[in-house]
């Protein structure tokens, strides 16, 4: 297959606004999963750069995915990033051997509503850990990703702290992003 040059300036244009679109949500997902931000644009950019060597598809988007970032905050916080590091790579290296085996057709045992229920929960903790951010308590900014908590809260008794310590700006911030990207989408 040969490149033709006539392309050149579009897909130039494109590669500018997936840069700005990735380097952010690179930048975030490694700051939400307790990651080094360095972390964050390797793997943007190896993602990137692997499934477009490898991929058949024009089509292919790859990178950090902001679902698993509960996950990968959990493995970081239980293993300490440099045996989480090797576990990743260890993982990378089964996938490629279970590709070369062809053993994608495993994939077909496991039900999809298994998958979509992993990412509702993960949605979830997400939705129910940012409630107290939204109404601008951060009694402990970063988060935490347990249910109980160390200091003897829980997810749910932190959002009835926010209640009682609610910022107007927090709130006008959360409303207004809530808006735009209600109103982005439009009626479907």
């Amino acid at each position: 297959m040969t490149y033709d040059r006539r392309y050149l300036a579009d897909d130039v244009r494109a590669g500018i606004v997936v840069f700005l679109v990735a380097l952010p949500l690179c930048l975030g997902i490694a700051l939400a999963s307790g990651a080094p931000l360095f972390s964050g644009l390797i793997a943007g950019i190896s993602g990137g750069l692997v499934v477009t060597v490898v991929s058949k598809s024009r089509h292919g988007v790859s990178g950090p995915a902001a679902g698993l970032a509960v996950m990968v905050a959990a493995g970081i916080e239980a293993l300490g990033i440099e045996a989480y590091l090797l576990a990743v790579i260890v993982c990378g290296v089964a996938q490629l051997v279970a590709a070369f085996l062809r053993a994608g057709v495993i994939a077909h045992y496991f039900p999809s509503s298994v998958i979509k229920g992993m990412l509702a929960g993960i949605g979830i903790i997400l939705i129910l850990k940012q409630i107290p951010h939204a109404f601008g308590y951060d009694q402990s900014w970063e988060g935490e990703l347990e249910f109980f908590q160390r200091d003897g809260h829980n997810t749910f008794t932190e959002i009835g702290y926010a209640l009682q310590a609610l910022s107007p700006g927090a709130i006008i911030i959360t409303a207004l992003s809530l808006a735009i990207l209600l109103l982005w989408q439009g009626p479907r």
